[in-house]
């Protein structure tokens, strides 16, 4: 016959079982703490995320604190706060900005830049430039709008961190940061396009200019970047829509091989030729940095006499 515990034995053991539940309370405790602090934190993010609202109203860098705003008058347009800085490094520089007045009936050619950044191809920048039939030229850039001493980062770019503008700037300006103060191959494409069609994009451009004065966006990484918004005005102008989630317009390094595929590029070149031919020379962008004739300079020293 099984003998039963004594009144100690069982009391020992009640006692042992409530230690051991009070050890799996204690250690399942952190567990649920760390699941509402999850929830915690998630919701904290969700809220800020749904009511963190874009700004034109903060300390932003020098060369971004000023946006620039177009008036149409019929067949006219006064653009303000034409950006164009004076360099002395990437980092140091003196700012100025200008007015001028553009006939519309005046534009006859659209030029595509690129400017790879890094080892890899893929990360690049794109910009527009606009030409006019009296040799002037209007560059629109779509960036990044960075607030005093802050740095872009692809993180922050995904998480609503910057706000998005478009600088309006002299060649000399935005291709003379680029090449010749940043060291970066930058690439500049005649577009293939009906005068009529170069216009509207002008006209649709300067308009989201002034609509992000008046209601600022977020930049980001993926859907509202550089390349991104130039593809948004090309579709608007062009019959033969262009999806921005293509590969070669997120990875921006390989958008003039889309331009090219799409007989956007006005030239007769094969690809493997194109890109070296449309290359600005860094020598002839640094002799040239200070001159008025440096959109013409820059061209000219393009090897395009081969397309």
């Amino acid at each position: 016959m099984l003998s039963e515990p004594s009144p100690v034995d069982a009391a020992a053991a009640n006692e042992n079982e409530r230690v051991r539940l009070r050890w799996l309370r204690w250690l399942r405790w952190p567990e649920r703490r760390s699941r509402r602090v999850l929830v915690v934190v998630v919701g904290m993010l969700l809220m800020w995320w749904l009511f963190h609202r874009p700004s034109n109203d903060r300390d932003w860098s020098r060369d971004q604190a000023v946006l620039a705003g177009a008036e149409f008058d019929g067949e006219t347009v006064l653009v303000r706060g034409i950006r164009d800085c004076r360099y002395r490094t990437a980092a140091e520089f003196t700012v100025d900005h200008l007015d001028a007045r553009y006939e519309l009936d005046r534009l006859v050619r659209l030029e595509f830049f690129v400017e790879p950044f890094a080892d890899w191809r893929g990360p690049a920048h794109t910009f527009l430039s606009f030409g006019f039939d009296d040799g002037r030229q209007l560059a629109i850039s779509v960036e990044v709008r960075r607030e005093r001493g802050e740095e872009f980062g692809v993180m922050g770019g995904m998480t609503r961190q910057f706000e998005l503008m478009y600088v309006v700037a002299t060649e000399r300006d935005l291709v003379g940061l680029r090449s010749v103060y940043r060291g970066n191959p930058v690439y500049c494409f005649p577009i293939r396009a009906e005068t009529g069609k170069i216009r509207a994009m002008f006209e649709s451009m300067l308009r989201r200019v002034n609509q992000l004065r008046e209601h600022p966006e977020f930049y980001n990484a993926v859907t509202n970047t550089c390349t991104t918004n130039i593809v948004w005005h090309l579709n608007e102008v062009a019959a033969q829509g262009v999806p921005w989630w293509n590969p070669r317009v997120l990875f921006p390094g390989y958008s003039d091989r889309l331009a090219y595929d799409l007989g956007l590029i006005d030239t007769d070149l094969p690809f493997s030729e194109c890109r070296e031919a449309f290359r600005i020379r860094d020598r002839v962008a640094r002799e040239f940095i200070d001159s008025p004739d440096f959109s013409k300079q820059i061209r000219e020293s393009r090897s395009t006499d081969r397309h």
